[in-house]
């Protein structure tokens, strides 16, 4: 039984991350695409409209691949989880529905008209179409976390006598306090991996002298949307997010610090540290005195819980993966701020289109966005452990009990070649729309 969840787990974790690849740039990206449209409306210039089309055409291959991996990964909800949603179905998968009949159809089908009907329907409408595919994309984020909200912080459900879970109260799907704050910060997070993205690609032209233009304007909007995302990330919609764990998830919060004692007198914030499960204690730690106090409850001397507070068998099960995956994501967005900040600085003086060096670091920065991202996932996740639904449906009780260890050994394998394939297909599509670039002509 062990070895079989042990196997499901491995396999959504494998799908999901993979296929979050790809909306996590759609969303962000899809804002700037609309801002280059609508640029191009105010001031006529036919740089902005070019910039618009070309960042559409990586909109769409990154749209068709979420879309090919997304639904493998819904799939899997009836599979190695039948029981999950046999006794939640009536929860989530409402708002799933939703996703899929709203947005995802809003999404795609104006993504059609932008991409093949301006001509057609003119530059109004088809700014429009521009518009709500950015509405059906963070829509689509709005009800994607809508349901993982419910499984952090079930709402508005009830219990019956056969174990299923009803929904009594539908309005408190959207107004779940978790939900709001984990939605900005994700928003922000995609929006800045398309900064990111847009900067690097911007940085790539400027150190090839090829399509010099429009380098130097990718590089400009992707430093300027990059300083606003990774701020507003960090604060307020991390801390946001922070003080909802704190609050619902004190036992997640204390893993995910690394406190496994009550720190009397203010709690230390660990920047650097590695966690010893068997010692109870982080080794070699770097660590700021009463600062996690101050952060969390604004006190320097106030009360931060640790894990010896609570009982065991609550604990998060991977502890050690939690604490990484909350301290990658923290770092890699310190620098982020860092980074975007130097830029706009000599953004700002008129001379960064000239530093090699910090052009190739915008370049090579480019993957990281998509590690902190998926970091932050994985701490979301990981601290939910040991429970499907927080506290009411441990993760044991939602695996399919037909599925063997070995099946899903199987189709995991299978996913793993097959998006190995995908993968290296997308990264020559993308490549080839890059090198072309986002001249007139190429339209």
């Amino acid at each position: 039984m062990e070895d079989m969840i042990f196997y499901d787990r491995i396999q959504f974790a494998f799908t999901i991350t993979f296929h979050y690849l790809f909306p996590q740039l759609t969303m962000g990206l899809s804002l700037l695409i609309v801002l280059f449209k609508g640029a191009f409306l105010r001031t006529g210039k036919e740089i902005y409209n070019n910039a618009a089309r070309f960042w559409m055409k990586i909109f769409a291959l990154n749209f068709a691949m979420g879309v090919v991996t997304g639904i493998p990964m819904e799939f899997q909800f009836g599979t190695n989880w039948a029981k999950f949603s046999e006794l939640t179905g009536s929860i989530v998968g409402q708002t799933l529905a939703m996703e899929g009949m709203f947005s995802f159809f809003l999404e795609s089908s104006f993504l059609g008209l932008f991409l093949f009907g301006e001509k057609l329907i003119g530059q109004r409408l088809h700014f429009l179409s521009g518009f709500l595919v950015f509405l059906g994309s963070w829509a689509s984020g709005w009800f994607i976390l809508a349901t993982n909200a419910w499984m952090q912080h079930p709402v508005g459900f009830e219990i019956v006598d056969n174990g299923k879970f009803v929904l009594t109260n539908f309005s408190a799907l959207f107004t779940n306090p978790w939900l709001l704050p984990s939605y900005l910060h994700n928003q922000m997070a995609s929006l800045v991996t398309a900064s990111f993205v847009m900067a690097g690609t911007g940085a790539i032209y400027l150190l090839l002298k090829r399509h010099s233009e429009y380098g130097k304007l990718f590089l400009k909007v992707g430093v300027i949307a990059g300083v606003i995302s990774t701020i507003l990330v960090a604060f307020p919609t991390g801390d946001l997010n922070a003080k909802n764990v704190v609050k619902y998830q004190p036992i997640t919060f204390a893993a995910m610090e690394g406190l496994f004692e009550t720190s009397e007198g203010g709690a230390e914030i660990v920047l650097i540290g590695q966690p010893n499960m068997k010692t109870r204690e982080l080794h070699n730690k770097i660590a700021v005195p009463n600062f996690l106090s101050f952060l969390t409850y604004q006190n320097w001397d106030a009360q931060v819980l640790g894990l010896e507070e609570f009982d065991e068998e609550l604990w998060p099960t991977n502890i050690p993966g939690l604490y990484y995956g909350y301290h990658i994501m923290v770092g890699l967005g310190t620098i982020f701020i860092g980074m975007m900040c130097l830029s706009a600085f000599f953004l700002y003086r008129k001379k960064l289109n000239k530093m090699r060096w910090l052009l190739w670091s915008l370049l090579l920065a480019v993957p990281f966005p998509y590690i902190a991202n998926i970091a932050g996932w994985y701490t979301a996740e990981l601290g939910r452990q040991p429970w499907l639904v927080y506290g009411l449906m441990p993760t044991a009780m939602g695996a399919s009990p037909n599925v063997s260890s070995g099946n899903a050994l199987f189709t995991l394998l299978g996913f793993v070649g097959l998006y190995l394939l995908l993968g290296l297909l997308f990264v020559l599509l993308v490549g080839k729309i890059v090198y072309k670039g986002p001249n007139p002509q190429n339209h």
